[in-house]
């Protein structure tokens, strides 16, 4: 059997692409055969001939821009390798970091799901790779900058999982979609990504859905990759990119978190993610100029 899958969506990031699939070529895993899948999501450069004439090893499928979790669900639907690797083109894995992730998976029946440490170009770490699920003032405060500082309050630095060390290996509420290691049996049971959320919070939706179908979601630091952070969608986000996130803020606030009894609540969390939203994208609009 196929010990690994490794699903690459790509939309117009042909350079990006072409070193997250050297790496793989480079770092390949070790421990069972493996496959590469790239789902080229209707990209406007020469992508899909890159991969075609440069890794004729990898699959190539091509679509239109379907969206994150619809691209990924093509091969997650129809593969029946033990985990299957959920990997941004904005990446580039190291030596070890496959067989790493897949040991940690392997080490525990009931870990559903890896993720690794992921560091910036810069050498830092992308904080997003563990995280803890978001309150409305924990995401309040990370989005202002409150929750980010040394020493800040557990309740506003929260989302960023400061309960586990950079270098400490743990149970974690989630990881981050650029790199999510899945086993076959927990993606079955849990079902597939939704496609509601076109792009961003899908990760977090399906890492709450993990949990609550008793499956653990894992921090493994043993294996580290790099993120290119916001590369392969746009430094900057375009209109359409602003929308689709906030719009998967408030699917995941109203599927997980929205009490039924308070709506005075929900309408302020709902009218602070419309204000964020026309926020950022006058801030767009503005460095556009």
């Amino acid at each position: 059997m196929l010990a690994l899958e490794i699903v690459v969506v790509s939309h117009g990031a042909e350079a990006l692409l072409r070193r997250c699939l050297r790496s793989l070529q480079e770092h390949p895993l070790a421990a069972g055969e493996m496959r590469v899948t790239v789902v080229d999501s209707g990209s406007p450069d020469e992508t899909p001939e890159m991969v075609e004439h440069e890794f004729p090893d990898v699959r190539l499928l091509r679509r239109g821009n379907i969206g994150f979790s619809a691209a990924n669900n093509l091969v997650l639907r129809e593969s029946e390798a033990e985990a299957v690797l959920l990997l941004n083109p904005d990446t580039e894995v190291y030596a070890g970091t496959l067989d790493a992730a897949l040991a940690r998976l392997h080490s525990e029946p009931r870990i559903g799901m890896v993720g690794v440490k992921l560091v910036t170009e810069g050498g830092e770490l992308d904080h997003a790779c563990k995280r803890s699920f978001p309150t409305p003032l924990s995401a309040l405060a990370h989005f202002t900058g409150v929750g980010r500082g040394e020493g800040t309050a557990s309740a506003l630095s929260q989302y960023r999982a400061t309960h586990l060390g950079d270098d400490e290996p743990g149970e974690v509420d989630a990881v981050n979609g650029a790199f999510m290691l899945c086993r076959r049996e927990a993606i079955r049971e849990v079902g597939l990504l939704d496609e509601g959320y076109w792009l961003y919070m899908e990760d977090l939706d399906w890492c709450h859905r993990f949990w609550d179908a008793g499956w653990k979601v894992f921090y493994e630091p043993a294996g580290t990759a790099l993120h290119v952070k916001g590369a392969s969608s746009g430094r900057r986000r375009a209109p359409k990119q602003e929308i689709a996130f906030h719009r998967g803020m408030a699917r995941f606030y109203r599927r997980f978190d929205a009490p039924k009894n308070n709506p005075l609540l929900n309408a302020a969390v709902y009218a602070g993610i419309v204000a964020k939203l026309a926020t950022s994208l006058a801030i767009t609009a503005i460095r556009g100029r």
